[in-house]
């Protein structure tokens, strides 16, 4: 029998309210979702979760909320959260957590097309955002609020999320209940996520529970972990990654929970949760290297030495098991001799002393970037997939990786190659399809059952599968060219002074890009190098001569990396963070390349300015 057999018959005729059940008759009293933010943490215990969730299914419905709706929430992380989420499932509705990030304009595109009776906001910021819109959306019945105080006064519209669990408490009626969550089948959906809407307006991409289980099983299958493992949930729950990660797996496997609500928390939640996974997408990564980085550079005389010569060892030992041979057992002894001293203390720091599993994805991740972190004793193991395919389609695993590639398909998924490169996917993880205006729900793939991913990629031998970038945005130049802007920008942010970078050059001469310094790191690089006064305005500190002359030594290790063709030959820095709330990216922090062209058009122009109109200046800066 295959492992996708046994994927497959590990999830058969199972829902999340069936999970949910489960987990509360057989493990009622273990832990399921902690509150890391409260000055003691809280837990619930998945007995006290099913209840709060029971209760909260009929007070949805006296809201109502019906089977087959779909109920759009926009909440923090925190357990309401994951309550309201998973009593609209056991009601049979849909639930979908919109970005904090969304515009007002967003957010009506959402609910029309949606269609949700009921919208559950967390408080004032949330309401700030949707009061503008809520006369536009014809569907809309019922706005329950989490916060009583923020609730206008006189509008029949708003009900107190409170005041909706106790009346569902009053209603609940256990036969009942259980008559609802079983009518749940394992084909209806579970969730919808909206995508980001890099090139044009989001897609509402619909997921079954089939769907979520099958991913739980796979990873189960791909990466054994300790039953009822604690885990930290910190990444929005709009993302596919996270709704895996902090909801259905944890479901599955009846794990722990850890709601960090602070991201700027996350490495203090790790230090106490000291979790046997960990996902992190490649900022969040790229942070964790700046930040040893400094430690090792504040170390008293000979122990940096100390800590690159561990570094050193380490990863040779990687790098021989990557290229599937063994570690002589010298190497072997001197890299358990010198994690013990050096390198242990560093990963407990960060709180990933117990990690079995570590993953990045979302974007890609610099093969100098693994190749730091692995160096640290932190097996970071790159994955690929989309919320089309339910989060992971292909996966690195620590008994089968290749670095620089996203792995091989998860069991029971199959991948094949277009004519044109594009990468095509087929299996259980591939979602039910799009929501339409109507209702209705419009399928992904073709009559072979094969979805476009519309990234574009290339196999090897071995069927390890490499990502070259998505198909819409490859550069062409006008030389003919085929260039990878995600491959440059990658090399650039490598470097800590640079937050983002976007790679220019499609009908161009040649590539060009805009370099933005990181909010973080470049203030304390700034300070750590005696330049104070410019540390605290993002504008001097681009335009600082030491600041600018760390940045070049930046693009030309980049370039030194790539072909001629795919070098930068201009770039301009820029002092002013980019994030979602100003536009250049998406929620998931990808970057919008349409705005970013369109509000940097007159920038990006003089970078292609010929040289008898500009200086000999190769960098130019703001």
């Amino acid at each position: 029998m295959t492992t996708e057999d046994d994927c497959a018959r590990a999830i058969a005729g199972l829902t999340i309210p069936a999970l949910v059940h489960r987990n509360a008759t057989e493990f009622g009293a273990l832990p399921a979702l902690t509150t890391m933010d409260a000055p003691d943490p809280v837990t619930l215990t998945w007995a006290e979760l099913r209840d709060e969730v029971a209760a909260l299914t009929f007070g949805l419905e006296d809201a109502g909320l019906r089977t087959g709706d779909r109920m759009l929430i926009m909440m923090s992380a925190r357990t309401e959260h994951w309550i309201t989420d998973l009593a609209a499932v056991h009601l049979g509705a849909v639930p979908c957590t919109a970005y904090h990030t969304l515009s007002p304009d967003q957010l009506r595109y959402l609910g029309r097309h949606s269609k949700a009776p009921v919208v559950v906001l967390e408080g004032r910021a949330e309401l700030d955002r949707w009061r503008p819109i809520l006369d536009d959306l014809p569907d809309l019945r019922t706005v329950l609020v989490l916060d009583e105080d923020a609730i206008p006064d006189a509008d029949p519209r708003f009900r107190a999320l409170s005041e909706v669990l106790d009346t569902g408490r009053k209603h609940y009626v256990p036969q009942r209940f259980e008559e609802l969550w079983r009518a749940v089948s394992p084909e209806d959906p579970v969730t919808l996520l909206y995508t980001s809407g890099t090139t044009g307006d989001p897609k509402g991409v619909l997921l079954s529970h089939t769907n979520a289980l099958y991913q739980a099983a796979a990873l189960e299958a791909m990466v054994p972990l300790p039953a009822h493992a604690p885990s930290v949930s910190y990444l929005p729950l709009a993302h596919i990654a996270e709704r895996e990660l902090g909801i259905y797996i944890p479901i599955f496997r009846a794990g722990q929970v850890h709601i960090c609500a602070d991201p700027g928390q996350l490495v203090g939640t790790l230090r106490q949760v000291r979790p046997v996974s960990f996902f992190g997408v490649p900022r969040v990564w790229e942070k964790m290297i700046a930040a040893v980085r400094s430690i090792v550079d504040l170390l008293p005389e000979g122990q940096p030495a100390a800590f690159e010569r561990a570094h050193a060892l380490t990863l040779r030992a990687y790098q021989l098991r990557s290229n599937g041979a063994s570690v002589p057992s010298g190497l072997a002894r001197q890299v358990a001799e010198v994690d013990e001293a050096v390198l242990k203390p560093i990963r407990e720091m960060l709180g990933l002393g117990n990690v079995i599993w570590a993953g990045s994805g979302a974007a890609p991740i610099p093969v100098d970037a693994l190749n730091d972190l692995a160096g640290l004793g932190i097996e970071v193991l790159e994955v690929w997939g989309m919320t089309e395919t339910t989060g992971t389609a292909t996966i690195n695993t620590p008994e089968r990786f290749r670095p620089g590639t996203v792995g091989l398909p998860n069991p029971g998924m199959r991948v094949k190659l277009a004519e044109d490169g594009e990468i095509l996917v087929r299996g259980p993880l591939v979602c039910l399809g799009y929501l339409q205006p109507d209702g209705s729900v419009e399928p992904q793939t073709d009559a072979d059952g094969w979805l476009a991913t519309g990234d574009v990629g290339t196999l090897d031998a071995d069927g390890y599968l490499t990502i070259v970038d998505r198909k819409k945005e490859l550069i062409i130049t006008s030389s003919g060219k085929n260039i990878s802007p995600a491959r440059i920008e990658g090399l650039l942010r490598a470097h800590p002074l640079i937050g983002h970078a976007v790679a220019v050059g499609d009908r161009r001469p040649y590539v060009t890009a805009i370099v933005v310094l990181d909010e973080e790191t470049a203030p304390a690089w700034a300070r750590s190098h005696g330049i104070d006064t410019a540390a605290d305005d993002p504008t001097a500190l681009a335009e600082h001569p030491a600041v600018l002359a760390e940045v070049e030594n930046a693009v030309t290790a980049a370039n030194a990396k790539l072909a001629r063709a795919e070098q930068i030959k201009k770039y301009q820095v820029l002092g002013r963070p980019w994030t979602p709330d100003s536009g250049e990216l998406t929620p998931t922090l990808k970057l919008r390349r349409r705005v970013i062209g369109e509000r940097f058009a007159d920038l990006i122009d003089g970078l292609y300015e010929t040289e008898r109109e500009k200086s000999d200046d190769h960098a130019l800066h703001t």
